[in-house]
């Protein structure tokens, strides 16, 4: 018979940010362990649950007993288990070890040979006798990053461990782990609940916690719960909710009982810069602000309290009064920061070190001016402008707010921009010039942006690298991997060259700072960046088949991965693609250089044919390429199946008179270069 299997370690406050992931690893574990000892009826069917204070899974169809199994041990091979009809040492060993005798041991065949075995009815054993171990391996299963003592304990955990709840049904299953014994009771609410809960079943848990503990047990019903009352709020307001899934997240780990209220600050604090004020609210007090339909920062927020009271304007009053001094350290610092220009900060930055083998952040300003200017030319853009937002840009660096929040980087750069009179496309050039910060995120808008978003992920790549400190593994602590797939998305969409805008990055750098190999190596390490970001849209093999050519202007790659796809759908696409494997194989054990096609020496109809197609079609390829229209230039191909298959089913192209082969490789050549015009289709899979 089979039954509910409910767990649940009654803990102290677990970390808000990891409480979700340990709930759902915990619940995965015990499932994962019940399911090889073979105590399910069937597939794992689990529920996780989650609070501030207890991590808990709900298992159904545990059974009570294994079942019986039928096992096989393996011993000797029988050529070595006897010798003159007397068993050896090895068959002695194995039988002793199996608790079996000579002749309850049988001969199987194990795949490769004939071995001796034992073959027994394994009883199965009760879940009591197996669930202890398999909660203590759950437990150590955890990711837990740092784990604590208490008490005068031995044992180690994530957080003091109180109590242990395992029932199987009604009954209560014996267990011991990280010192406590299993028992059916547990607690609910610090606050609103009334004491001690005696579990009835397994199946009951959640439904007492929530009616007798004032506890919602489930991270996902609290989450819906507090989404569902913040959005009704929001609603009565005419507001929307200014939070990420993270600040939601984190707020669904912090109470056991949520209930939304609404509180308020004075409007004055909107001279702010609302990014400021959001971020406090966010941040510091794990608030939810509210914009209006203009998508301005509103005088209203809402907060998640723990509690149920018949008046919470206590509860409000509190979180008004922590909020108000909040917000004041905010508009003390914008009004202080307001003293001194962008411009008046500069020399500050000689003294903050942005690497010790690269020198300040003053001497990297330097650097990225001239990266920002070169790429501002080539983009036709004004350099002068791209120089002074790349100029200005690292200097709310050294401003109040800055150091009170280091995310408000580059937004408060713009602010203080304005309030010094730099122009707008300044202003928003020293706010973007971080963009990308995040896959997925927007890129800088303008070419004046691009031009300072680029200087600054070209130089932190090509320096970091330069002096050996290269991303290795899941290591990267300079976030390599992501300036890269920034650069290669603003690359994307702009006329610039991959290797121009490195070695431009590059030279800014004092003679002998970086490694001569420098360029070459990021470049390299940029293709295999591009493979990546690229397979999250296109097959594997049409991403290699464009990359081959290694592309230094990306700007028509989009095309480029489109036209192979549409080509890989046409029905001579794999025949072509496999007669440019053998074209490329031939060329490699060509012995002389490659040069023009001797017509005079080409002997057989075949060959004559395929130069005649092959003449034809280099025109319309190479017109396509020009324009862009690299579907055509792949199409085209298709024309010439006919004259390659027959060149390969009648010319042996390894002639033994020297010229005659010489040409033939000629041929050969000029077909590849049209058929890797775009791309190297031979790297298509059928």
């Amino acid at each position: 018979m089979t039954q509910t299997l409910l767990i649940e370690l009654l803990t102290e406050e677990l970390p808000p940010k990891a409480l979700n992931n340990l709930g759902n690893a915990f619940a995965a574990a015990i499932a994962e362990g019940l399911e090889k000892a073979q105590l399910l009826d069937g597939a794992a069917e689990y529920t996780a649950y989650a609070s501030p204070r207890r991590l808990a899974v709900q298992v159904k169809n545990v059974k009570a007993v294994q079942a019986d199994q039928q096992i096989v041990k393996k011993g000797p091979a029988v050529a070595n288990a006897m010798k003159d009809g007397v068993p050896t040492k090895a068959l002695e060993g194995f039988a002793r070890g199996a608790g079996a005798k000579i002749e309850d041991l049988t001969m199987i065949h194990d795949g490769k040979q004939d071995v001796y075995a034992y073959a027994y009815t394994q009883t199965g054993k009760p879940l009591d006798e197996l669930l202890e171990d398999i909660i203590n391996q759950a437990v150590k299963k955890l990711p837990i990053p740092k784990v604590m003592r208490w008490g005068s304990s031995s044992f180690t955990f994530v957080r003091p461990v109180h109590a242990l709840t395992v029932l199987h049904g009604d009954k209560i299953v014996n267990a011991n782990v990280l010192g406590l014994q299993s028992g059916n009771t547990t607690l609910g609410h610090r606050f609103l609940s009334e004491g001690e809960i005696t579990i009835r079943n397994a199946d009951s848990y959640a439904e007492q916690l929530k009616n007798e503990g004032k506890v919602i047990a489930s991270f996902a019903e609290r989450k819906i719960a507090i989404q569902t009352a913040l959005n009704a709020q929001a609603g009565r307001l005419n507001a929307t909710v200014a939070a990420d899934e993270a600040l939601l997240d984190e707020v669904t780990a912090l109470v056991e009982w949520p209930v939304v209220l609404e509180g308020g600050f004075e409007a004055h604090f909107l001279a702010v810069p609302q990014e400021c004020l959001i971020l406090t609210m966010q941040q510091n007090q794990k608030y939810f602000p509210l914009l209006d339909g203009n998508g301005k920062l509103m005088n209203r927020f809402l907060l998640v309290s723990n509690l149920e009271a018949d008046d919470p304007s206590h509860i409000i009053r509190g979180n008004e009064r922590v909020l108000r001094a909040r917000l004041s350290d905010a508009e003390f610092f914008y009004k202080q920061d307001q003293k001194a220009t962008l411009e008046s900060r500069l020399p500050k930055l000689a003294q903050v070190v942005y690497h010790n083998k690269l020198g300040s952040q003053a001497e990297r300003l330097d650097r990225l001016m001239s990266i920002s200017g070169h790429i501002a030319r080539a983009l036709g853009a004004d350099a002068a402008v791209a120089e002074r937002a790349t100029r200005l840009s690292k200097a709310d660096l050294v401003t109040e707010m800055v150091g009170e929040f280091p995310e408000l980087q580059g937004t408060m750069g713009k602010y203080y921009a304005r309030l010094d009179g730099e122009s707008e496309e300044v202003a928003n050039a020293i706010e973007q010039h971080y963009r990308p910060r995040f896959a997925g995120d927007d890129l800088p808008e303008g070419k004046i942006a691009t031009a300072a978003a680029l200087a600054d992920k070209l130089e932190t790549l090509v320096g970091i690298w330069g002096i050996g400190l290269i991303p290795t593994g899941d290591k990267d602590p300079y976030a390599l991997r992501r300036s890269a797939l920034g650069i290669l998305r603003m690359l994307m969409n702009s006329d610039l060259s991959i290797s121009d805008v490195l070695q431009t990055a590059y030279a800014t750098f004092p003679a002998g700072k970086l490694a001569d190999n420098t360029v070459a190596e990021v470049a390299d390490f940029m293709q295999a960046r591009l493979a990546v970001l690229l397979q999250n849209d296109y097959p594997h093999d049409i991403v290699a088949a464009v990359l081959a050519q290694r592309p230094d202007r990306l700007n028509d790659l989009t095309a480029k991965l489109d036209a192979v796809a549409a080509f890989k759908q046409l029905p001579e696409a794999a025949a072509l693609a496999a007669a440019n494997k053998r074209v490329q194989n031939l060329l490699k054990k060509a012995d002389a250089d490659l040069g023009k096609v001797d017509e005079s020496l080409l002997q057989q109809d075949e060959e004559k044919a395929l130069y005649a197609a092959a003449q034809a079609l280099q025109p319309k390829i190479a017109a396509a390429v020009a324009n862009n229209d690299f579907q055509t230039a792949l199409t085209e191909l298709a024309a010439i199946k006919p004259q390659v298959d027959a060149f390969f089913d009648g010319v042996m192209v390894m002639a033994e008179d020297p010229a005659v082969k010489q040409n033939r490789l000629n041929l050969l050549n000029q077909l590849a270069q049209q058929m890797n015009a775009v791309a190297d289709i031979s790297l298509l899979s059928e």
